[in-house]
Formats: structure tokens, sequence, C-alpha cells
């Protein structure tokens, strides 16, 4: 298994001044949760997200299928919401427009018109919850669709010791 997941080690951007690789080094080393851990990010997206490790894995996961995206908007988000300071908050969400909700942007996340004229909308008083609408569409989305592969993907099942159905292991 130690081989097969290599790639989580994976060297990414350093995009916000820190080495994300020796972050993911550490959580790699310290956190890895058992099978019964593992097991329980099937409960929901939530408890997924709420995992440091699972977080993790799930990224690896969305990297593989090029819906990374999603999942840093979410995030990019949730840490938006966490700023005090107006002047920050209004930089933050310019950042946050240009790199995930403009069109063409290289990380432009799916989204539906209604939705980007209403955050193109909040973008003229910026307050906490200006992307609540799209950050819940884009969590519907990866809870619909990339979170129900990924509990079915070799990577989840190698961390919760389950076999995929059909497999050459699997004796039925």
């Amino acid at each position: 298994m130690k081989n097969r997941l290599t790639f989580l080690r994976k060297k990414t951007n350093d995009r916000h001044g820190s080495n994300p690789a020796s972050k993911l080094e550490k959580v790699l080393k310290s956190d890895k949760p058992t099978p019964e851990e593992a097991l329980k990010w099937a409960e929901s997206l939530d408890v997924l997200l709420s995992h440091k490790y699972g977080l993790v894995v799930f990224r690896s996961f969305l990297r593989t299928e090029f819906s990374e995206e999603n999942l840093d908007f979410w995030l990019a988000c949730e840490d938006f919401k966490r700023i005090k300071s107006l002047s920050k908050m209004a930089s933050r969400a310019k950042k946050i427009f240009t790199e995930y909700i403009s069109i063409q942007s290289c990380k432009e996340v799916n989204l539906d018109s209604y939705t980007r004229e209403h955050i193109k909308e909040n973008m003229e008083n910026i307050c906490a919850d200006c992307f609540d609408l799209a950050q819940s569409r884009i969590f519907g989305l990866m809870e619909r669709d990339s979170y129900p592969r990924f509990l079915r993907s070799d990577i989840y099942l190698e961390f919760t010791n389950q076999k995929r159905p059909g497999s050459a292991a699997d004796p039925s």
C-alpha cells in the first residue's frame, strides 16, 4: 500500500507562503487513520472534510479527476468567512473571484449564470457570506458527484481495507 500511496507525497505549488509538501508529510506521518476511522468518512462529505487526513486523501483523489479546484474554492470560502478585517476581506474576495469565479480563469469552478451574477452583485458590498450561495452549490456538486466516486475509489478502499467488487481478490 505504501508504494501505491506515494502520489500523496507529490509536491504542490507553494501558493500561501508555506510549503504544502511539508504539511502533507506531517499529516501523512502523524494522523494516518485506522480503517475504522476511514470508514467514518463514508458517513458524509462533512465528516470527510473535517478529518485532516481525509481532506488530504480527498484532495489527491480530486487531483486525479482534474477537479481539485472545487475543494480549493470551498476551502477558500471557509477561510474567507473567518476574516475580520474589511480591507483583508475585500482583497481576498477579489482574489477568490479572479481565481475561481471569473470566466476562463485557470481554476474556474462550474457555476450557473444566476450564481455568478449573484456573486458579482455581492462583490459591490463585500460581507462574510458573499460566497455562500456558490460555496453551497460547489459543496453540493462534490457531494453528488466526486464524493460517491471517491467512496468507490481504490485509494479509499485501501484505507478501509476493503476490496473493489469484482476485483481479482474478491471471490464473488
